[in-house]
C-alpha cells in the first residue's frame, strides 16, 4: 500500500485516503471476529459488530448512483431493523451522491453530530514536547493493557459504556496480534490507567480514533500526549500523514499540534423510539 505526503494529495484524494482508513479502524477486528459482519461491495460498507450499540454498528465509504441511492438506502436500513440493533451512518466529504444526507434524512434517520475530518503533515511533529510530568504513555502489548484501553475508553459515556468493553474483550486476540493495523495506546499516572487513544494504519496514512482522558484527568495535556506519542511512532515508521474526526471541543488541541480541517463528517441515526 502506497504511504502518501500531504503535498501529494488534493482534497478529494485526502477524503478518499482519510474514508479508507476508517472502514481499517471499524472492519478490520470485525472481520476476524466471531458473530460480527462485514459487508463490503464497493458500493457501501456496513459493519454489524452483533452488540447492541451503534458505536461498533457502522455503516460508511457511499459510492452510490444517484438513481440507485434510494433503494439502496432502504435495503440496508432494512438490514439493521431484521437484526435490531442500533447504528449509525458516516457521511464525508468523498460519498455520493452529493445529496446523501438529504436522502437519508428522506428515509427516517436524523443529524446526530457533525466533526471536522482534519490532517497533519507527520514530518513537523518533531518540535511537540511528548508527556506531562508524571504520565506513562504505552502501546498496548498485552490482555491486561487492552482491558485498560477499554475501561478508558468506555468512560467515554455516562454512565459507562459495557458494550465498548465487552467489543475489545471480543477483539483482543486480533487487535493484539502481530499483523494488527490498529496500534492502542493507554496513558498511566502513578500506575492507574487515566488516558487512551488509537492508531490506525490504512489508506496510506494513519488515523487517530478514541482519544480519551478520564473526566477527573482532563485538561493536563492527557489528550495531546495521547495524539502525540502514536503519530510521532508512525511518522517513525515512515509514514507521512495523520488524519483524525475532530470534534468540537477537542479541535483546538489538534490545531496546536499542526492539524487543518479539509471537510465535515456527519452522523445519521433513528430517531429515538
Amino acid at each position: 500500500m502506497p504511504t502518501y505526503r500531504l503535498h501529494e494529495l488534493t482534497t478529494a484524494q485526502l477524503a478518499a485516503a482519510a474514508d479508507e482508513n476508517f472502514i481499517v479502524h471499524i472492519s478490520w477486528a470485525q472481520q476476524r471476529t466471531a458473530g460480527m459482519t462485514v459487508i463490503d461491495d464497493g458500493q457501501l460498507l456496513l459493519t454489524d459488530s452483533g452488540l447492541p450499540t451503534d458505536t461498533f454498528n457502522i455503516i460508511c465509504r457511499t459510492r452510490l448512483a444517484s438513481d440507485e441511492a434510494p433503494a439502496r438506502i432502504a435495503a440496508t436500513l432494512a438490514y439493521f431493523q431484521q437484526v435490531d440493533r442500533p447504528f449509525c451512518w458516516w457521511v464525508g466529504p468523498a460519498d455520493q451522491p452529493a445529496n446523501l444526507g438529504e436522502l437519508l434524512r428522506n428515509a427516517g434517520l436524523i443529524q446526530a453530530e457533525t466533526e471536522l475530518a482534519m490532517a497533519v503533515d507527520l514530518t513537523t511533529l518533531h518540535r511537540f514536547h511528548l508527556a506531562p510530568e508524571g504520565l506513562e504513555v504505552r502501546r498496548v502489548r498485552t490482555p491486561a493493557e487492552m482491558a485498560d484501553f477499554a475501561l478508558v475508553n468506555a468512560a467515554n459515556w455516562s454512565p459507562p459504556d459495557p458494550y465498548a468493553i465487552q467489543y475489545f474483550q471480543l477483539t483482543a486476540n486480533s487487535l493484539l496480534g502481530g499483523d494488527s493495523p490498529q496500534w492502542f495506546y493507554v496513558g498511566y499516572l502513578t500506575g492507574q490507567p487515566v488516558a487512551a487513544s488509537e492508531l490506525t494504519i490504512g489508506g496510506g496514512v494513519v488515523g487517530m480514533y478514541n482519544v480519551c482522558t478520564l473526566e477527573a484527568y482532563r485538561r493536563r495535556g492527557f489528550g495531546m500526549a495521547l495524539t502525540l506519542r502514536p503519530l510521532l511512532d508512525a511518522q517513525a515508521a515512515g509514514y507521512g500523514v495523520g488524519v483524525l474526526q475532530a470534534a468540537r471541543g477537542g479541535v483546538g488541541i489538534y490545531e496546536r499540534i499542526g492539524f487543518r480541517a479539509f471537510g465535515g463528517i456527519t452522523e445519521y441515526k433513528p430517531p429515538i423510539s
